[in-house]
């Protein structure tokens, strides 16, 4: 996950429904189903003005356009809908009651890329003995050549965050690991999801570290899901982050290891979305207990919002793993959104 306006669209005027009416016996039976798929035209049409907008960075004008949607006839009627939980502090024993178990949930440890790292260790050794006594080179050769691989090491952890690395490692996991591949795609399907349904606009993703260098020609930028930020930032340059900014923001980080731990009864992706809130909280000012509080109740909003709209999370996950426009995997969530149980 990476945290980082009103256009409407024309209806038929009361002189355009008289004509029509004059005319109806020369006009073909299909008109009427025309009429009644002018909503999903019309809609479809926004969310191709959203993608153009986000595609052209003009992140202020595409937040505009969903929300000129908002509730409109066929339009987006799910964009900041999902009910919230009352906020209170929460014990563990109650969100055990709602078959949450938090030690599962907030400990993430990616065992897919720890496993696919360690064999990559223990091969370079191998193969630097290998090479060593093929080419029968002096200790004084051996250590030259260790404190180059550690130089390399080095200069990727200074200057690109550990980004050759992890490009390196994700690289074979999505290759060799099917589970690895879609345990990602349900990640970041999770974010992408609880983000829409409270009110904070998706405005690109990628799934691969391969295909983030590809798009953003950078190795410090890892795999995920952006937003559209701009007004979370504003209130971060303020020093004053409203309470319902800093629900928003932790029920998003939140998300992605809340996907996983329903699929899969714990998680593994998700440590530097955990490290990012842990940041914030800090940051605040909050205590221990107003920190917990603060993450118990976002466990508990973004667990029991992914459960009602299991559909849609999995809907979207297979338009994400398609590669699908950020506006067709927000039409995706509208159409596999139960009204009852949002």
């Amino acid at each position: 996950m990476m945290m980082r306006p009103s256009c409407g669209y024309g209806f038929t005027g009361a002189g355009g429904v008289a004509a029509a009416a004059a005319i109806t016996v020369r006009l073909p039976p299909a008109r009427a189903a025309n009429t009644s798929s002018e909503p999903a035209a019309r809609l479809r049409a926004v969310l191709e003005r959203v993608d153009e907008e986000l595609r052209e960075g003009n992140d202020e004008a595409a937040l505009s356009l969903v929300r000129g949607a908002q509730g409109a006839d066929g339009g987006l009627r799910f964009f900041g809908a999902a009910r919230q939980v009352p906020q209170r502090l929460y014990t563990l024993d109650e969100l055990k009651l709602n078959g949450i178990d938090a030690s599962a949930f907030l400990s993430p440890v990616d065992l897919t890329l720890g496993s696919i790292e360690r064999n990559l260790q223990i091969a370079a050794i191998l193969g630097g003995l290998s090479v060593s006594v093929a080419f029968e080179l002096s200790q004084l050769q051996i250590l030259f050549l260790f404190l180059g691989l550690l130089s390399l090491w080095s200069v990727d952890l200074v200057y690109f965050g550990g980004g050759v690395r992890n490009l390196i490692l994700d690289t074979i996991g999505h290759n060799l690991s099917q589970k690895y591949h879609d345990r990602v795609i349900q990640h970041e399907a999770g974010h992408f999801l609880i983000a829409y349904l409270i009110g904070v606009l998706p405005k690109g993703y990628t799934i691969t570290s391969l295909d983030t260098l590809i798009k953003k020609g950078s190795l410090n930028v890892q795999a995920g899901t952006a937003f559209v930020d701009f007004e979370f930032l504003q209130e971060v340059n303020t020093g004053k982050l409203s309470a319902t900014m800093l629900n928003k923001f932790s029920c998003i980080a939140l998300a992605g290891v809340a996907t996983e731990y329903l699929l899969y009864g714990y998680s593994e992706g998700g440590l530097a979305d955990i490290g990012q809130l842990d940041g914030l909280l800090k940051g605040l000012g909050f205590t221990q207990k107003k920190a917990d509080s603060q993450v118990r109740w976002a466990v508990l909003n973004t667990v029991l919002t992914l459960r009602r709209h299991e559909k849609a999370r999995s809907q979207l996950a297979e338009a994400m793993s398609s590669g699908m426009s950020v506006g067709s995997c927000i039409g995706v969530i509208e159409e596999n959104i139960n009204t009852e149980d949002i």
